[in-house]
């Protein structure tokens, strides 16, 4: 079922300032993320400042601020992978990407996010693009993995 802002905070009617947490997560989980009216919103019905608001947010890797791209990218910079070389991985791909870790391209249809494990360390590096691995990652296999995936984004697929 889907909720509007309004429905989840309604689920809430007398909370306070621990029902933070769950309600950012209930809204981005309902959103995608944490879109500025959310927070001007959540702020209000908890009668918290979107400055304390955005402090507990950002202090928490989970939450966003901007929606995700139709391709959503993850790159591992666990041990493994970063042993492996993913550093020159993110490198490539912000600069292909033209945008930085936790950004979306102006499109809107590719974002990248940093994560700090994937579980696939024998495999490293690895990426993940809405939800396909993709193990032993290079700088160069990078490049070809995003071509392919601009090409779906120009075909419309």
């Amino acid at each position: 079922m889907n909720y509007t802002l309004d429905d989840i905070l309604q689920k809430h009617p007398h909370a306070k300032r621990d029902s933070l947490i769950p309600i950012l997560q209930e809204v981005q989980e309902q959103e995608g993320y944490l879109s500025k009216e959310a927070v001007k919103k959540i702020g209000e019905h908890l009668n918290l400042s979107t400055s304390k608001i955005y402090g507990v947010a950002t202090f928490y890797n989970q939450f966003r601020f901007e929606p995700l791209g139709k391709y959503h990218i993850q790159i591992c910079r666990g041990t493994a992978c970063h042993v492996k070389g993913s550093s020159k991985v993110l490198d490539t791909l912000q600069r292909e990407l033209k945008i930085e870790a936790g950004k979306t391209t102006k499109d809107g249809e590719i974002s990248l996010e940093v994560v700090a494990c994937m579980g696939a360390c024998g495999l490293a590096p690895v990426i993940s693009i809405n939800g396909e691995f993709f193990a032993g990652v290079t700088a160069d296999k990078v490049k070809k993995i995003l071509k392919s995936y601009r090409r779906k984004v120009t075909e419309n697929v």
